[in-house]
């Protein structure tokens, strides 16, 4: 209650009307000699003056980091992004057998349907269908690159598939937010259990996030990974699975924490779950999202001050 006082006191430090209120509040719960009916009256007073909203979140937020035992998260523009463009690591495979790079824009919108078609007809990168992780990929890059125009034989196609597949199985493509790993090792550190549910295959679990610094044990416990379980965001089931792995915990007792109204938000709260979204990137999409009431935070420090009743945040 101290800190929430502190805060409010520092927003809205001109108000010495506000202050008097504050103060008085506090003393109640020092000293819980006021009935509930005076400390009732003081909340209509406060109400009165536009206040009260302020108090309802910090007392949610408050509440919440208490209730809660899980945080789960999002890995690409949660965790991290992409580092350069698609193009550029088509083009070192292509220059790797003496070839010219590629058209980066062909290229790009090439991958966009050979990727949508591929997840449509085997989804969770061919799980149900028991297709190699790497024969998934292969087709999905070489169908890439016919859509943009470009045929290479067999011979030529694979060592550039190759160097394609090593590389996007790296952490050579991929850059870390710095406040990842301190957030999740903060989280870790509080109690909680921290779980990764992520639309990705094998490679993120067992080589990617490791060579990002992102380890089993040290930032995160345990992952749901879309290519490992058959079932991919925004199916609940995904979220179920997280629940369970993090000890059959109920789901108001979870935090899922990413960067997707439609696969992260939406389903989480919909099997009952706590959820924030990230606007890393300051999208247009981001003042829909507050409109509807979801909590929209820019980065994981403010989510950290969030949930150490940091209400300030919050819209």
């Amino acid at each position: 209650m101290a800190r929430v006082h502190s805060k409010v006191v520092l927003i809205f430090g001109k108000a010495q009307f506000l202050q008097e209120h504050l103060l008085t509040c506090h003393r109640f719960v020092l000293s819980n000699h006021l009935q509930s009916d005076h400390l009732s009256l003081l909340f209509v007073d406060l109400f009165r003056r536009g206040f009260l909203r302020l108090f309802e979140i910090s007392f949610t937020t408050m509440a919440l980091l208490s209730k809660l035992r899980c945080i789960t998260i999002d890995v690409t523009g949660t965790l991290m992004a992409y580092k350069g463009e698609l193009g550029d690591y088509y083009c070192m495979a292509a220059k790797s057998v003496g070839l010219p790079c590629p058209d980066y824009k062909r290229v790009h919108e090439g991958f966009k349907f050979a990727y949508s078609e591929m997840a449509k007809k085997y989804p969770c990168f061919g799980f149900a269908a028991k297709i190699p992780n790497i024969l998934w990929w292969k087709n999905c890059v070489r169908d890439s690159f016919i859509r943009a125009g470009y045929e290479y034989d067999e011979e030529t196609f694979e060592k550039i598939f190759k160097r394609i597949y090593a590389s996007f199985g790296s952490s050579a493509p991929y850059k870390v937010f710095l406040d990842s790993q301190p957030f999740l090792r903060w989280a870790r550190a509080e109690g909680l259990k921290v779980g990764i549910v992520s639309n990705a295959e094998y490679r993120y679990q067992d080589v990617i996030l490791p060579a990002l610094g992102l380890n089993q044990g040290s930032e995160w416990d345990f992952g749901v990974f879309s290519g490992l379980e058959g079932v991919e965001k925004p199916d609940l089931k995904i979220y179920e699975i997280a629940l369970e792995r993090a000890g059959n915990i109920a789901p108001e007792e979870a935090l899922h924490i990413g960067d997707s109204m439609r696969k992260d938000y939406v389903p989480a709260r919909s099997i009952g779950m706590q959820a924030l979204l990230l606007d890393r990137f300051k999208t247009s999409d981001a003042e829909e999202w507050r409109n509807s009431g979801a909590i929209v935070l820019p980065d994981l420090i403010e989510a950290q001050k969030w949930l150490t009743y940091d209400g300030s945040n919050l819209s």
